[in-house]
């Protein structure tokens, strides 16, 4: 459906290297390299690799990166990097292995790809300011906030600024997931400040459900990104986010070729693509297939908007 495509239009960051599919570098590449250039491609955003293993995706990727001679409109891989948590005092050492990286592929000639946002960890307020006044202009960080705790202080300490705030929704352990009131908290604190954000682990499937191998119940990736979307436009007020984001009920989501709703709160096709530029802006997973093939299970999307599922399952 159209509003499904506004709605998820490059939002997926592929995080193929993490757990639980924990791919090697050059398959982890390959898949990426296959889902930009498929019929996949409309649903990806960037590519996500540590810092300490840049040069090992370099390696990787030779031959595979695009390269064209007409560098105005090559096309570019584009990645996030992850850094060391701010508290390690590594964070000049993995600007510069950035600076490097984008240097080394600025001339599409060797392959064109740009590192243009960063993600750390942060545990203060204090942090945030420090990093920003080190970290350049030209690179986007998302902080990585501790969600089990009081986050508003430091989202408020982002407000007006050029940053994002990050949020881990899951992991390998049911201890790893924030409770449903934790999560709507954060993103009531974004929507709030005018925040935008970025959401990852355990986001496979569309709506709530329970993931027996953790075990642990799990957040749904349309779920989060459309109570951000409604909220963040008024549709919906905040204590209706952890509603949203615990209903497992298909049919109390609707798409169509104008609106997208919840429970008959609507967001127009426009209003999607608004929404998602300056506040929902990504979700990380390191499955492609399994996010695709539940959306078109559900009719929410057609069989030709995704490529035959192979090697990312996760």
């Amino acid at each position: 459906m159209r509003t499904l495509r506004a709605l998820f239009g490059g939002i997926l960051d592929y995080a193929g290297l993490f757990p639980p599919a924990t791919l090697d570098m050059a398959p982890m590449v390959r898949r990426y390299a296959k889902a930009v250039t498929g019929p996949e491609s409309w649903f990806m955003g960037r590519v996500i690799v540590p810092v300490s293993r840049l040069k090992e995706f370099e390696e990787a990727s030779r031959g595979l990166l695009p390269v064209t001679k007409d560098a105005l409109n090559a096309p570019v891989w584009r990645l996030s990097a992850l850094a060391p948590p701010l508290w390690e005092e590594q964070l000049d050492r993995a600007l510069d292995a950035i600076d490097g990286f984008n240097e080394r592929h600025a001339d599409s000639l060797d392959g064109a790809a740009v590192i243009d946002t960063l993600e750390c960890k942060v545990g203060s307020s204090e942090q945030i300011d420090e990093a920003l006044d080190r970290i350049p202009e030209e690179l986007f960080p998302y902080f990585e906030l501790p969600v089990f705790k009081d986050v508003r202080g430091m989202v408020a300490s982002m407000a007006g600024l050029d940053a994002g705030a990050k949020v881990r929704t899951g992991g390998v352990t049911a201890k790893e997931h924030p409770t449903t009131e934790q999560l709507a908290d954060f993103i009531a604190a974004c929507a709030g400040a005018e925040v935008p954000f970025k959401a990852t682990a355990g986001l496979h499937h569309p709506l709530r459900n329970h993931n027996a191998a953790v075990p642990a119940d799990q957040f749904g990736c349309v779920g989060i990104m459309l109570a951000a979307a409604l909220l963040w436009t008024d549709r919906i007020e905040p204590g209706q986010v952890a509603e949203m984001l615990e209903d497992r009920d298909p049919a109390s989501f609707r798409f169509d070729s104008e609106n997208a709703s919840w429970r008959g709160h609507r967001l127009s096709h426009a209003e999607l693509l608004t929404a998602r530029e300056r506040f929902a802006h990504a979700f990380g997973s390191c499955s492609i297939d399994e996010p695709l093939a539940d959306l078109e299970a559900l009719g929410w999307l057609s069989k030709s908007s995704s490529a035959s599922k192979e090697a990312s399952r996760a």
